[in-house]
């Protein structure tokens, strides 16, 4: 992702060019799957089925190299701020962690099971929902800080909002997700939930700050920001691998129902537009400064979509119809986000006036 040095509060650079076209590489590596998935369906069912306790060997290593360089960034020290901006602190974690997969879940029991049900693989609809669920369970990390920027948000309220995420996430992403399956009437498969977030989130956690504290320590901020450089892109290159083999073993699924992407993408537009709406007008009936509403609306509607990925095909499978509803939330994350911030933007006089008064 973009180099945005979360240790350095103030302006970062804004969109790099393969974050602004993420939807356009998903939709190739949509493509060059599918086709690949057709051509040598050998070598792809090979790499889905090289797993250890349920964990896929492939994924685990390509999730790391989408996760650490984004926990890399992640300065723990925030949360000393926290209590500087605890209205607008308060606001996201109740949007991410009260509402949010709440909400995904109720909008996924309305339009996959009931509304869209006779459009959508009898066999699919509860894995479809799952996806869905884990999508929501767990707030964007790294996209947030470029976000942020766009909107001219205060950065140490964006970064010590993301640390605690984070630290949030490690304790209630398994219960969380759990609890949401459990209502859902989808089995739950306990080891191997508990694995995944060990080894996406606890594991990587850990590693990032080691990693942070060592170059910190040997070569100072210009250090930290060399390797962010550095490892930006590689990070993105991971989640496109990990589509390219996700849809190497969907295509032939997909080709036989392509209207199944647009269906999933409804419930997720939804719950994007609904979150950041409620996190917005929520910090605005409290007073909460723009520079702070802004991103607190952009963390409350974002997903990390790289650990939904993950944790959907370790808990279900590449073929799962869990696994292709995260895809599907990568596919629209940066259009759909990027139409929020626009909104916050052009909404910022609207804002200030009940603020100031």
């Amino acid at each position: 992702m973009s180099e945005v040095l979360a240790g350095a509060p103030g302006k970062a650079p804004s969109m790099g060019f393969f974050e602004r076209f993420l939807t356009l590489w998903v939709a190739l590596c949509i493509v060059v799957g599918i086709g690949l998935g057709q051509a040598a369906p050998r070598v792809f069912h090979a790499l889905g089925t090289a797993s250890v306790a349920q964990i896929n060997l492939p994924v685990a290593v390509l999730v790391w190299l989408m996760v650490i360089p984004m926990l890399l960034k992640i300065d723990l020290a925030a949360l000393g701020q926290v209590k500087s901006h605890w209205r607008g602190i308060a606001t996201t974690v109740g949007i991410n962690w009260l509402v949010k997969p709440f909400s995904m879940a109720l909008l996924g029991w309305v339009f996959i099971a009931h509304v869209f049900r006779p459009l959508l693989p009898a066999g699919m609809i509860d894995g479809y929902i799952a996806g869905l669920i884990l999508l929501a369970a767990a707030p964007c990390t790294a996209m947030v800080f470029v976000w942020s920027n766009l909107v001219d948000g205060e950065p140490h309220f964006t970064l010590s909002q993301v640390a605690l995420n984070d630290a949030i996430m490690i304790v209630a992403f398994a219960p969380l997700v759990a609890l949401l399956l459990g209502l859902s009437s989808i089995t739950v498969p306990w080891d191997t939930l508990i694995l995944s977030v060990a080894l996406y989130i606890i594991v990587p956690f850990m590693v990032a700050q080691l990693w942070r504290r060592s170059l910190l320590a040997s070569g100072g901020l210009p250090a930290l920001r060399r390797t962010l450089h550095t490892l930006g892109p590689l990070s993105l290159c991971a989640l496109l691998l990990t589509l390219v083999l996700l849809f190497g073993l969907q295509g032939e699924q997909i080709m036989r129902q392509p209207a199944v992407i647009a269906l999933l993408a409804v419930p997720i537009l939804i719950q994007v537009y609904f979150n950041a709406g409620l996190a917005y007008w929520l910090n605005r009936r409290l007073g909460v400064a723009w520079c702070v509403a802004g991103p607190s609306a952009l963390i409350g509607a974002s997903n990390f979509f790289e650990l939904a990925v993950a944790t959907a095909i370790a808990l279900f499978g590449f073929q799962s119809g869990a696994a292709l509803s995260t895809v599907v939330g990568v596919l629209v994350e940066v259009p759909v986000m990027l139409s929020v911030v626009q909104i916050v933007r052009r909404s910022r006089g609207w804002y200030e006036e009940a603020v100031l008064f």
